[in-house]
């Protein structure tokens, strides 16, 4: 059975695009009119593996997959399965409502490949760019334990509090970044247009300026002559960076070794990876997945070096029928209060409990360090804004003001 893509009218006339699954267009043809639509043009999709890689090597800044997009399909699955509606008849309902052409494209793929009688666990591991290791392994424990609506409803919480808590740090960071950005493009162009029409007077006169004045036309006229320059310099340092840290294995541990130590930026994402560390080991453990499996997994998605060795580490200590709590307190980089809250979880037999108050705890705590930052930021910048544009105004103003004193 072969996977086509249709465009046909139905009953009152309209226009209507989806997919159909078939065993040859003319089949495909007879099961549109069945359905009361008529086609008009009918094409065979690409086979399953060149089509899983292709969408894996086209997925691009025009035609992408974003993370809600995912979220917002793993809901609605979840809420249709638990209507009791069957997987491949929901995949048709997605499929129908879903306007990114790539998902719809995804979607497709994988109900022909549970028309086949493949599992759900085995067709999204086909598209590991869509769904990675977490999701995957929590659909794999839903499916053997026969509660994949619970365990995609699970999945949706966790990916909806996550953005949730990514838009909330963007959000107070926007207004400092953004204000940052226009102060500095105000400042070049009163250095580059307006301060060299004002010292233009200054060139005919025959006296000796004042220093803070002969720097502030030296930056002027470098501004003007090599702002090209700098531009360069700027892009050079930042593709050098993202090369070190990004392309090799020791520009990356340093970074994340500065992204956990830097004051108080260290503190905060630290907060961040501890939670993110909480919250999905607590979740892959509500869904069925082995702590061992889950450990392997959140490893990976700390997104640090460090703090996915430690937890390496403590789940080889568990293998070996040590508890998790130990091995985390001895690494010093998780705080007291997550070990004891761990260790309790571990005796009480309520670790997935205790690992959600965790996250709770250092998400709210991760939001109320940066606001009280970025509100710190806030007068900051229009401290040296003002420092600078004061400097600009007495370097102009002081040689006026002795061009006075002379003609008194």
């Amino acid at each position: 059975m072969s996977v086509y893509e249709y465009v046909a009218l139905d009953e009152k006339g309209r226009h209507k695009k989806g997919f159909i699954d078939a065993t040859g267009v003319a089949a495909a043809r007879q099961q549109l009119r069945e359905q009361g639509v008529y086609p008009l043009e009918i094409n065979q999709s690409e086979k399953k593996k060149e089509f899983a890689f292709s969408d894996i090597l086209t997925i691009n800044f025009m035609q992408k997959i974003s993370a809600k997009e995912v979220s917002v399909f793993t809901r609605q699955l979840s809420t249709l399965l638990g209507a009791g509606i069957p997987l491949v008849p929901s995949f048709s309902v997605l499929l129908a409502q879903t306007k990114n052409p790539l998902l719809r494209k995804i979607l497709a793929q994988i109900r022909s490949d549970l028309n086949e009688g493949k599992s759900l666990t085995a067709s999204m591991e086909n598209f590991p760019r869509i769904f990675p290791p977490f999701y995957i392994n929590m659909v794999k424990a839903g499916e053997a334990s026969g509660t994949i609506n619970l365990v995609l409803e699970r999945l949706a919480d966790f990916s909806e509090s996550q953005q949730e808590l990514m838009s909330k740090i963007r959000s107070a960071l926007a207004y400092p970044i953004i204000m940052f950005f226009i102060g500095t493009v105000v400042i070049f162009l009163l250095m580059t247009f307006v301060v060299p029409k004002i010292t233009e007077i200054f060139s005919d006169m025959q006296q000796t300026l004042p220093l803070i004045t002969t720097i502030l036309i030296g930056i002027s006229n470098f501004l003007k002559l090599f702002w090209w320059m700098i531009l360069a310099l700027i892009l050079a340092v930042v593709i050098v960076f993202k090369y070190m840290t990004a392309g090799t294995d020791t520009g990356r541990r340093w970074w994340d070794l500065v992204r956990i130590k830097f004051p108080v930026l260290g503190e905060i994402n630290l907060k961040i990876a501890i939670a993110r560390f909480t919250r999905t080991l607590a979740t892959l453990l509500q869904s069925g997945v082995p702590l061992l499996a889950a450990m392997e997994i959140v490893s990976n998605v700390v997104n640090n070096i460090f703090i996915g060795e430690v937890i390496s580490k403590a789940a080889k200590d568990v293998e070996e029928g040590k508890g998790l709590a130990e091995p985390l307190t001895q690494s010093g980089l998780f705080p007291p209060m997550v070990t004891e809250m761990i260790a309790i979880g571990e005796q009480s037999g309520s670790l997935e409990k205790m690992l959600n108050r965790v996250a709770n705890a250092y998400e709210n705590e991760t939001q109320s360090d940066i606001m009280v930052m970025t509100s710190l930021l806030e007068p900051l910048m229009i401290l040296v804004m003002g420092l600078a544009v004061g400097f600009i105004v007495v370097s102009i103003l002081l040689p006026i003001f002795e061009m006075n004193q002379l003609i008194r």
